[in-house]
């Protein structure tokens, strides 16, 4: 893998790779530097998700306060997450100009700053309004930090790295709403979200100062043109498409399960106050550990059979969580958030492992396609529980894990396809 990618244009210089692995200058864990960039992408990554997911514990108190239904409300969540798909690809071109670091830290600020301004929304339609606006500055974040990490480690080092960038991500979807569940419990929704603001800021200006300067960026031309021969090279790329397809579908199923789950919660059998609510988020810290082990689940199963594991454990969860018994539906949580944040990793890392030219638009690409995953979900699941209840989302859900077990499958056979063509190649010379 080289050092740089070619980002938005093919053609513009990058920097040579390494001839030795002792001149091999990229971050490795123990090496100097690599510490600090790993917690400063934590930061950014909590800072992240507990923006990004600040009102979906939050759901039910703010139907009731505006007096709309939860797929009105669930708005809140999937204009954020639709924004930030929409955005990701051109903020990402121009993050291959002035360079990964400057729009991590543009995209954090402008984002912490509307996340100031979130608790004072008059209506419902601006508070979507100003989410919206939200979603598309965090939408610089994380193919940026995505191609950052494919520069700046070792291509060994990488999945373990971006690992550590996810477990982020779960630790601030997981604090966020537990944060937001307790104040907003005691002191409304509008407080709650404040809190989440304020915390944001704190990762905001720790993330900046933390965050190594890059050694292996190569800036790029803003080309229109090159971004677009980019874009149609990844999309030409039948393994880049179905990592992407993976992506989607499993964030359908969790946007889906955790955009309902608090609806669920809060009628009859369990009736659980907003504060319980928040705290069944503490299974995130499962995500933490299943991301954190892709590297680890790819060298011993490989990138199929880790995502098959990932595809029966977030299943498994599904079925576990239609029993009426509290404590089976957080055991099936906990097997959805292990298999979903499994199932991310290893399609994420794959893509920058992938992508040997415009890494920041492959993986942006992705995010696009995982963000858009989340507001089909988050919306598709409302709909489906005003249908048929918690069993109308969970069977949106596993009909996205068949399209994971399909898209796995199809793969497999065109790998296979592609070895017997290469081998009557050989054999025909």
């Amino acid at each position: 893998m080289p050092a740089a990618s070619s980002g938005a244009s093919v053609t513009h210089a990058v920097a040579p790779a390494p001839s030795s692995p002792a001149a091999d200058t990229r971050l490795t864990p123990g090496g100097p530097g690599y510490r600090r960039m790993s917690f400063a992408l934590f930061l950014a990554g909590v800072a992240t998700f507990a923006l990004l997911y600040s009102t979906q514990a939050l759901l039910p108190l703010v139907s009731a306060d505006f007096g709309v239904s939860a797929s009105t409300a669930s708005w809140t969540v999937s204009g954020a997450t639709g924004a930030l798909a929409l955005f990701v690809l051109p903020l990402s071109a121009l993050s291959e100009r002035y360079g990964r670091r400057a729009m991590m830290t543009a995209s954090l600020t402008v984002a912490v700053a509307v996340g100031l301004l979130v608790p004072f929304a008059p209506s419902v339609e601006v508070l979507i309004a100003l989410r919206a606006v939200q979603g598309a500055a965090l939408a610089g974040l994380p193919a940026s930090a995505m191609a950052f990490l494919a520069e700046e480690v070792r291509p060994k080092a990488l999945v373990a790295a971006i690992g550590l960038f996810v477990a982020g991500n779960s630790i601030g979807g997981m604090s966020g709403r537990i944060v937001t569940g307790w104040v907003a419990q005691a002191w409304g929704w509008r407080a709650a979200v404040g809190v989440i603001g304020v915390v944001a800021v704190l990762c905001a200006v720790a993330f900046r100062v933390l965050l190594p300067a890059p050694r292996h960026f190569a800036p790029g031309p803003l080309s229109p043109k090159s971004l677009a021969r980019t874009v149609r090279t990844h999309l030409s790329n039948p393994l880049l498409c179905r990592l992407y397809a993976i992506g989607a579908l499993f964030m359908t199923v969790f946007g889906a399960v955790y955009t309902v789950i608090g609806y669920r919660l809060t009628e009859a059998p369990f009736s659980l106050p907003q504060g319980v609510i928040g705290s069944i988020f503490l299974v995130y810290l499962v995500g933490t550990v299943s991301s954190a082990a892709a590297g680890r689940l790819v060298a011993r199963l490989g990138r199929r059979g880790a995502l098959y594991l990932a595809v029966g454990t977030t299943a498994g969860g599904l079925l576990l969580s239609l029993s009426p018994s509290l404590v089976l539906v957080l055991l099936g949580l906990v097997l959805i958030t292990a298999g979903f944040f499994a199932g991310h990793a290893v399609a994420s890392s794959s893509v920058s492992r992938t992508a040997t030219t415009g890494r920041a638009q492959a993986s942006a690409l992705y995010q696009s396609a995982y963000y858009l995953g989340s507001s089909a979900g988050g919306t598709l699941g409302a709909v489906a529980f005003h249908a048929g209840g918690w069993a109308g989302t969970v069977g949106l859900g596993l009909l996205a894990v068949l399209g994971v077990v399909s898209v796995t499958v199809w793969g497999s056979h065109a790998a296979r396809v592609q070895e017997r063509r290469a081998f009557v190649a050989a054999r025909s010379c």
